[in-house]
């Protein structure tokens, strides 16, 4: 394809790729700014709210490999305009709701498609840059995300405290429907990826054991990261004592820095693979330990929630590159799932961090949060020098 396209449509197509990333982070992270708004707006629990990040998270893990596995024989650019349609109708829904369980309906609606939505989006990138500059484009498409991140949680907060809610997902559908209609228009009809895959032919990537333990350090990595950040906004407020605009400023500046965090998962897959996530993930236990021991100093509490956000997306990149690594070499009708791996394996995260923070809000309160991820943490360490022993030895 890339023969086909000029090189300034294919610098056109990655520019919305990061578009349509950006779009699925602010429809995904739409809630987090705003939990407590919605939870009193909807007359349901804070904890319950949360049931609007955990029950989001898990379609979108469920889903993603279920409809890659499932549309094998459809056409790439067919699944764009469905799953496109989807996630608008979702957007739309989202933001007219009157209650807690259509909002719900709704949010399940738009996890259900984003990891497809994503996943396909993704095939794209080998046909469009050289091989040597993929890691740079994946970073940059997750780093659209934490860009996403700083916007809704920190405006959206700042606008639903002033105004409401419903103006946030107002906001989240316009670009849903804006970023559709470009990608849709300029992203190329056919592609290498078109040839119909079956579902045993796509399936065989889940016999290689690395792949299989790299999924297992989204579940534990990313979960020991959301058992905090799940509930940072009460955490600011309750525990951290900060007022609207100082909590929206540092949810802000928290996206800021997981912006370098993408950009740092693509730098770190270039030099050392997935071999350095054990150290990093032993870095980030220390981190939550951090914040535990920090409850109620304002200062270093935020200096361990910043240093959180650095580490909290060096994992995507060398991750999704060894799943992407193994189907194209291996299994190379299994692309469209191997782009999937991760959206799936880091809303399982999500949800079972979310799950876990609930949980432990229920029980304990807010201050115990960073030393339960930390343990999750060590967790993912162990689970990054399996896959790395696993991936040596497959190699």
């Amino acid at each position: 394809m890339q023969a086909s396209l000029s090189r300034t449509r294919a610098h056109l197509c990655v520019a919305l790729l990061v578009l349509l990333g950006f779009s699925l982070g602010c429809s995904e992270f739409v809630v987090i700014g705003i939990e407590g708004d919605l939870a009193a707006d909807l007359g349901v629990s804070l904890s319950q709210a949360g049931q609007l990040i955990s029950l989001f998270a898990l379609p979108y893990a469920v889903m993603t490999p279920v409809l890659a596995l499932s549309t094998g024989r459809f056409r790439r650019y067919q699944l764009l305009v469905a799953y496109s349609a989807l996630f608008c109708l979702g957007n739309l829904v989202s933001a007219l709701a009157s209650s807690f369980i259509l909002l719900l309906c709704a949010r399940i609606l738009i996890g259900s498609v984003s990891g497809a939505l994503l996943a396909v989006g993704l095939t794209y990138i080998p046909e469009l840059v050289s091989p040597e500059r993929s890691s740079w484009a994946l970073s940059v498409v997750y780093a659209a995300f934490s860009v996403a991140m700083v916007i809704v949680t920190s405006i959206g907060k700042f606008v639903a405290d002033i105004w409401n809610w419903h103006l946030v997902m107002y906001g989240a559908l316009v670009l849903a429907v804006a970023t559709s209609a470009l990608v849709l228009i300029f992203l190329p009809r056919e592609g290498a990826t078109d040839e119909p895959a079956t579902f045993r032919e796509q399936a065989r990537i889940f016999t290689e054991p690395q792949v299989i333990a790299a999924m297992l350090i989204f579940v534990f990595g990313v979960g020991s990261v959301y058992t905090f950040y799940g509930y940072v906004t009460p955490y600011l407020v309750d525990i951290l004592h900060m007022d609207t605009l100082g909590a929206s400023a540092a949810l802000m500046a928290y996206g800021v820095v997981t912006f370098f965090s993408n950009l740092g998962g693509g730098w770190v897959d270039a030099r050392f693979g997935i071999k350095a996530l054990v150290v990093t993930f032993l870095i980030q236990a220390a981190v939550l330990s951090g914040i535990f021991f920090a409850a109620g100093q304002t200062t270093l509490a935020l200096f361990f929630i910043f240093a959180l956000a650095l580490l909290m997306y060096l994992a995507s990149v060398p991750c999704v590159s060894l799943f992407m690594r193994t189907a194209n070499t291996h299994y190379p009708k299994a692309l469209t799932l191997a782009s999937s791996l991760e959206p799936m394996s880091f809303n399982i995260g999500i949800s079972f961090g979310t799950a876990v923070g609930g949980a432990v809000v229920s029980a304990f309160g807010l201050s115990p949060l960073g030393l339960v991820g930390a343990m999750l943490s060590v967790v993912a360490s162990c689970l990054a020098a399996l896959t790395a022993h696993l991936a040596r030895k497959h190699a």
